[in-house]
């Protein structure tokens, strides 16, 4: 019993010394043991104590739906780092969007295993926290602590006033990057760069679009004098009830969506021998980011009114131009809208978002004269262009479907009264 007891206390001893970090020093043990015993030696070990009972992999969460994996672009915690429950801890490209991948649980970071540019798969262990790590002194404490020692502080007895703690010194500014030197006039010299992931993804699905898809465009125009009038008069009004401004695009997403109701074809979509007709519509908006185009949904248009759609599609164009969108945000979608007019492009013709079958492209707003009656009046107009699958929708219905969306617009009353 005695050498089990010593080995017991022995290894207590250990656990206790190593979750301090403190480096264990063993001389002759032997005096623990007494009587014959083959542990009965001296024993010489020096070694660095680790807090290895303690250290816990993090892994690749899931990504979204139909991602396997993806490229570390940037680590934003080094080892030796302490990371709170919450903080990001390196930011995953993936084929659709940019995953900021955040700790679940609070520690020191003792090691990355993967670098930046290495593809990891979901699952995979990314780096090691120590999860025993206490928190550096004088490190930021975290919302959701101190929110939870808020209730216990005021219940408590009120300590006695303690000397105001010094303010904290006002942070730099950071310093202007300095800019890359020019090229010498008349240089040809070339750079080549690895193209990322969502710009190999887009180019993929758009060829696949080409290649599968029939696709074919038609054109029409639509007079803005009547609803750039409604804006220009409830504008401010909007504003202070909604808290959002009012655009165009609430008017063509609710026209598209009387449309799209009254065409299911348009609002359907090809799967393999059949075709797929929904009685909801969630129409895609397309939205340019720095690192490619991305398409955020809104979910069952058919229910919005012009407000939540403009405040929807602020709150997803913020989120995608910060590199927040989610894949959740871009999962779906019925039909697609995408607002060429924001760059000035007077026509074109969008390519269809796969599984999609249609999508509608706007542009923008030119002053042009037109005919009125028997008169020829300065008017400012918008070509509309909608792109289809002439496997599923036929030339009637594609064009009684952008009139559909050319009289909502310009006579907004229509699609109040349901006409």
């Amino acid at each position: 019993r005695e050498p089990i007891q010593a080995l017991s206390m022995l290894v207590l001893a250990v656990r206790r010394t190593a979750s301090k970090g403190r480096r264990i020093v063993f001389r002759n043990y032997s005096k623990y043991l007494k009587g014959k015993s083959s542990f009965r030696r001296p024993v010489r070990s020096t070694f660095q104590a680790t807090r290895f009972f303690s250290t816990e992999p993090i892994v690749v969460p899931d990504l979204g739906d139909s991602i396997t994996e993806g490229t570390i672009v940037e680590w934003v915690k080094a080892p030796n780092d302490y990371v709170f429950i919450d903080d990001v801890i390196c930011s995953i490209e993936t084929d659709k969007v940019n995953v900021e991948i955040r700790s679940e649980k609070k520690g020191l970071m003792t090691e990355h295993l993967a670098e930046e540019g290495d593809t990891v798969e979901v699952g995979a262990e990314i780096c090691k926290l120590d999860t025993s790590a206490a928190a550096p002194e004088g490190s930021p404490e975290p919302a959701e602590e101190k929110a939870e020692a808020a209730p216990a502080a005021e219940s408590s007895t009120p300590a006695p006033s303690a000397p105001a703690a010094p303010k904290a010194p006002t942070p730099k500014a950071p310093e202007p990057k300095a800019e890359a030197p020019k090229p010498p006039p008349g240089s040809r010299s070339e750079t080549r760069v690895p193209m990322s992931r969502m710009r190999l993804r887009i180019a993929e699905r758009l060829k696949d679009a080409q290649n599968t898809a029939a696709m074919l465009t038609t054109f029409n125009e639509v007079d803005m004098s009547g609803i750039m009038k409604i804006r220009s008069k409830y504008k401010d009004a909007f504003l202070e009830k909604h808290g959002c401004k009012l655009g165009f695009m609430s008017c063509f997403v609710s026209a598209s969506t009387k449309a799209l109701l009254a065409h299911p074809n348009v609002n359907g979509q090809i799967d393999g021998k059949e075709i797929v007709y929904r009685d909801y519509t969630d129409i895609s908006v397309a939205v340019a980011t720095p690192t490619g185009l991305v398409t955020p949904v809104l979910r069952n248009t058919e229910t919005m009114g012009f407000h939540d759609i403009e405040a929807e599609i602020a709150a997803l164009g913020k989120k995608a131009r910060d590199g927040r969108i989610a894949i959740e945000d871009m999962l779906g979608g019925t039909f697609t809208i995408s607002n060429g007019g924001v760059y000035g492009s007077l026509m074109g013709t969008p390519i269809i978002n796969p599984p999609q079958t249609a999508i509608l492209g706007m542009h923008g707003i030119f002053k042009r004269p037109v005919a009125i009656g028997d008169s020829v009046e300065i008017r400012p107009m918008m070509y509309i262009a909608l792109t289809y699958d002439h496997r599923l929708i036929d030339g009637s219905d594609a064009v009684l479907f952008l009139r559909k969306i050319k009289e909502g617009v310009e006579d907004p009353v229509t699609m109040l009264l349901d006409l």
